[in-house]
């Protein structure tokens, strides 16, 4: 009987095979555990993180928000960053999780401050 997390590390492998991220259109990629969410933006052809957001950072952390308002934050965040190096269109890897809570949350904060996918 195979974890979790062994079970959602197959579908990001399975994902993975199709979602790409080039200098042109980068893969943002969002991992969340159980207290944390990180969100990053990767080129892979150079394998070089470009951006990045947490919910770790002084500045994000708050005990006031719930937990998928923090998610929407750190999305935010991670496209405010993007813009700010001239990255508007990604592509976006849910990293094997559903797209429900607060991995839909983040990618509706970035969305919301401009990215494209």
């Amino acid at each position: 009987m195979l974890s979790r997390n062994a079970l959602r590390q197959r579908r990001h492998a399975r994902v993975r095979r199709n979602v790409v991220g080039t200098a042109d259109r980068p893969r943002l990629v969002v991992f969340r555990s159980s207290k944390h969410i990180y969100g990053q933006v990767i080129d892979d052809s150079i394998g070089h993180t470009l951006v990045s957001a947490s919910s770790l950072e002084k500045e994000l952390q708050n005990d006031e928000l719930t937990p998928i308002e923090l998610a929407k934050t750190i999305g935010e965040k991670c496209a405010e960053r993007a813009l700010a190096k001239n990255i508007d269109t990604v592509v976006f890897d849910r990293g094997g999780y559903l797209y429900h809570g607060r991995v839909a949350a983040f990618a509706d904060g970035a969305r919301e401050k401009g990215l494209i996918f």
